[in-house]
């Protein structure tokens, strides 16, 4: 055999130790990979320069209110079930008028009904057993504890055989449009305080603005963490925080 002929053993060893090697710059090209994607708001680094989102954030009280009733009865005909109806629509806009809501801000949708058919095995027998009427009662106000307070206490209405259907009331801020320019104002300043922490720490310094790009508008109960791509909008509070995001490339 020729002494250039290499043994099973050291073939197979240098194979184990290839394989290694390819092993750990796949790992090493993973990790780097992933630390780059970690953490949202962190800085980036590109030809282009530092990139850094800025956020700002504030109180708000909401200081609008809609709120959807929807009463709902069934009968054997159709006029009794909008008689009902009518009756508990009554019943329901008396509760509201006497609570402080003023007759202006209620409004009463169309009756409508529909027919629910006998069916056997799932086939319709062409026999109607009932009709069922609906309407809505909307309360549109700026006096959001009022309708608060209402909302909670509508169980004394309810605990008289009024049929009705309570979703809980909207509460919206009529001020975003004030708010959204200070609030995007503070998120630049709040990236451009990181962007300089970020230089500074590497002993560089920031350039000139590239580039800004404005994140949606969220508006969250007061503890949450939730965002939406396309914003959020929470409207089950009176209290909420208003947050803004930017994310602003400097050159380096």
């Amino acid at each position: 055999m020729s002494q250039f002929n290499e043994s099973p053993i050291i073939t197979v060893e240098r194979r184990k130790a290839i394989t290694i090697i390819i092993s750990a710059v796949i790992l090493s090209l993973a990790l780097g990979i992933g630390l780059m994607k970690v953490g949202s708001g962190f800085a980036s680094r590109s030809s282009d320069g530092i990139t850094v989102t800025g956020s700002a954030k504030t109180s708000a009280t909401a200081d609008n209110a809609v709120w959807i009733l929807s009463v709902s009865l069934s009968a054997s005909n159709v006029g009794g079930a909008v008689k009902s109806v009518d009756s508990d629509v009554a019943a329901l806009s008396s509760y509201l008028t006497a609570g402080g809501i003023s007759a202006d801000s209620l409004t009463l949708g169309p009756v409508s009904t529909n027919a629910n058919e006998e069916y056997v095995n799932g086939n319709a027998t062409g026999r109607t057993l009932s009709y069922r009427a609906n309407r809505d009662v909307t309360v549109r106000t700026k006096d959001v504890q009022l309708v608060s307070k209402l909302s909670q206490g509508i169980g004394s209405l309810l605990q008289t055989g009024i049929h009705v259907n309570n979703y809980g009331p909207q509460y919206y801020i009529s001020n975003l449009p004030e708010l959204r320019p200070k609030l995007m104002s503070d998120a630049m300043k709040d990236a451009k305080v990181r962007a300089e922490a970020l230089t500074k720490a590497v002993g560089s310094s920031l350039g000139a603005l590239v580039n800004v790009k404005a994140g949606p508008i969220q508006i969250t109960t007061p503890d949450s963490t939730m965002t939406a791509d396309f914003g959020a909008y929470d409207t089950s509070t009176i209290e909420k925080t208003v947050t803004a995001t930017v994310s602003v490339t400097f050159k380096n």
